[in-house]
């Protein structure tokens, strides 16, 4: 396990990647800071990740997995996710696969599950807290803080917050990660 003042060298390996493929959609490395220390609580458990994209939030959550924990990444970009099983393929307690986001429920229930990629979290939210253990977490990132908003989103309410803030059977709450940045961290209570 590394120290989160330190980058893991994983982490630089994936950020690497990402620059030299010009994949802009990676994790921030404020979110990824943050699942390393959530990642660094679980001992034995289970972890998963919808959309790999390059490696990095992935790559953060290696960096601190607990050798008797499992981590399953999944992406639906074949090359990116062949890049990813690369990646990790030295470590056996990691598994990237390629896929539907959906594909990843048959390794549930998680004690995290880190919401990335795709429209699961705004398409199929119940189905992603049935995914949580009980005191199980999840990650949403991409959040732009209402203050940031473009003038056309200004008036409305953004459905991802309605309904992670208010659902009754998660405790959620907003992070900011960078000034222009936020996400939602919840834990399953029903």
């Amino acid at each position: 396990m590394t120290s989160i003042t330190e980058i893991a060298p994983v982490v630089q390996q994936a950020e690497s990647l990402a620059a030299q493929l010009e994949f802009t959609q990676s994790s921030l490395p404020e979110v990824g800071r943050l699942l390393h220390v959530l990642t660094s609580h679980i001992t034995q458990g289970q972890i998963g990740e919808i959309g790999s994209g390059c490696g990095v939030g992935a790559a953060w959550i290696v960096s601190a997995l607990h050798p008797d924990s499992t981590f399953i990444t999944i992406e639906s970009d074949r090359h990116l996710a062949q890049l990813v099983q690369q990646l990790f393929a030295d470590k056996s307690n990691v598994l990237a696969l390629l896929g539907d986001w959906r594909d990843l429920l048959t390794y549930a229930p998680f004690d995290l599950l880190f919401a990335d990629g795709g429209k699961a979290k705004l398409s199929e939210p119940q189905t992603l807290i049935n995914a949580l253990k009980p005191g199980g977490f999840i990650l949403l990132d991409d959040l732009t803080p209402e203050e940031y908003w473009p003038p056309e989103w200004h008036g409305r309410t953004d459905p991802i917050r309605e309904f992670w803030l208010k659902d009754a059977r998660i405790a959620a709450t907003e992070i900011r990660v960078t000034a222009k940045n936020s996400v939602i961290l919840a834990t399953r209570i029903q």
